[in-house]
């Protein structure tokens, strides 16, 4: 069993390792395969990833279903009645499912809507959430 960080990975980050092999988010993958860390995703963000890369590189759609096999998916918890913290309704699945799946880190490449969110565990339920590179530069 993979020990070390529990990351969880947002649609573009999984995008993103499909459409650049040699790129830092495809790094995870190799460090994965080691037992450095363990990848996890949700089925929301595999669908919007699958949807996003048949749209714009369709030609990389099996080197993301290769990658996916290296994923635990999450199960996806009902949004909460309470506010957890503040995201657009499209974003909210894919927290809830990070915090709930006990990742430590949750990677993401949107900063529009996570940007205010990221590098600040203790306003986020202890989920730290980081972009790839951010992430890389810590270790």
């Amino acid at each position: 069993m993979p020990t070390g960080p529990r990351l969880f990975l947002d649609a573009n980050v999984l995008f993103t390792a499909a459409h650049n092999p040699r790129g830092k988010a495809a790094f995870l993958f190799d460090a994965a395969s080691l037992g450095h860390l363990r990848l996890l995703s949700s089925v929301y963000a595999v669908e919007e990833a699958r949807r996003n890369i048949a749209a714009k590189y369709p030609q990389c759609g099996e080197r993301l279903e290769v990658l996916l096999r290296e994923i635990t998916l999450a199960p996806q918890p009902a949004a909460p009645q309470l506010p957890t913290i503040a995201l657009p309704e499209k974003d909210l699945p894919v927290f809830l499912a990070a915090s709930a799946a006990g990742a430590t880190h949750l990677l993401t490449g949107d900063l529009k809507h996570f940007g205010q969110h990221m590098n600040r565990p203790l306003e986020t339920k202890g989920l730290m959430i980081q972009t790839v590179a951010d992430f890389l530069n810590g270790l």
